[in-house]
């Protein structure tokens, strides 16, 4: 089959369309036959040999797809072929055909294309691990979402909206800030214009955000803590700014306030099929129901994978890029 192959480590020019073997499916996985595939920084950072998957997992690049089921393992229950579908991966997205554990394959939310579908597994996974299972946010709440115009931040914007959270975003750009407005964030502040901590005392009468979701990591490490909430609770999913930085524990101690840091990719089967099962549950009514729904900036042929990572490392889009096979 067709698959992104990487020449070694490093830049774009190392990405080309290869061809590997078939997988085929143990006896608790599914085939899929991918129609689309989700573009990730973390799909950057593997491309630049920061990344590596976990054991076992395929080696090409790709954490989330939609498809069709080709072949269904031998103790795979609830799914057949012909089933269309959306999948969250350890990897072996870009390519034509993936073998997925079954607890990781979700139905397509009602009256969504199949194409879009692909924008939703890892942010969705993502968002709904983090601020909702993991931080507890309420309505009522204050979240603060840094990076909102980005497929996660895009949908922690529309989560947090439809839970009832008053929602303040960082970005860099008016038009980003636009884009967040309409989305339902109540505050979007340029942060190459401003100091966003300062807008977020200021919009919060000093009282900060109950749970902040943060892309960057030790660049934003000490406003983050100036900016949390008594009983707040700062949730780490990145390190675009940095992997060390220098923690004020007065404030947090006399904040109450919790820093938790996370990730997705490296938690078990079992694990996964739980945080999918509550999107299924809680995530897609929302999105049959129109109230939340995948940003989808553009789309690429698998051929031009190069031209979609470089619009991701510019940081010029608006929600989620894709593959298209």
């Amino acid at each position: 089959m067709r698959a992104v192959v990487c020449e070694g480590a490093g830049g774009i020019e190392v990405l080309r369309i290869g061809e590997i073997p078939d997988p085929q499916p143990a006896v608790d996985e599914v085939v899929i036959d991918v129609v689309a595939a989700g573009v990730n920084r973390a799909d950057l950072m593997q491309r630049q040999g920061f990344y590596p998957p976990p054991p076992g997992a395929p080696g090409t690049i790709g954490l989330e797809v939609s498809g069709r089921i080709s072949a269904v393992g031998a103790e795979v229950e609830g799914w057949s072929v012909g089933d269309e579908c959306c999948a969250l991966l350890a990897g072996g997205g870009y390519a034509e055909k993936v073998a997925v554990p079954a607890p990781q394959v979700m139905p397509v939310p009602d009256g969504l294309d199949l194409v879009s579908a692909a924008a939703l597994p890892e942010v969705v996974a993502t968002v709904w691990s983090n601020i909702f299972m993991t931080a507890h946010l309420k309505a009522g709440e204050t979240l603060l979402v840094h990076g909102g115009s980005s497929g996660i931040g895009s949908m922690a914007i529309q989560l947090g909206v439809a839970h009832g959270a008053r929602v303040l975003t960082t970005v860099g750009s008016k038009e980003k800030m636009e884009f967040c407005t309409r989305l339902g964030a109540d505050v979007a502040i340029n942060y190459k214009e401003a100091e966003w901590a300062s807008v977020v005392q200021e919009a919060t009468k000093n009282a900060g955000a109950d749970v902040i979701l943060d892309i960057m990591g030790a660049k934003y490490l000490t406003d983050n803590v100036k900016s949390i909430a008594y009983d707040g609770r700062l949730v780490v999913i990145g390190m675009q700014g940095g992997a060390k930085g220098e923690l004020d524990l007065g404030r947090l101690m006399s904040r109450r306030g919790s820093i938790i840091a996370t990730g997705l990719r490296f938690r078990s089967v079992e694990n996964k099929g739980q945080i999918l099962a509550e999107v299924v549950g809680h995530v897609w009514p929302l999105i049959a129901a129109k109230k939340v729904r995948p940003i989808v900036h553009t789309t690429f042929p698998l051929a031009e994978v190069a031209e979609a990572h470089r619009t991701l490392e510019q940081s010029t889009q608006l929600g989620k890029v894709l593959l298209t096979l």
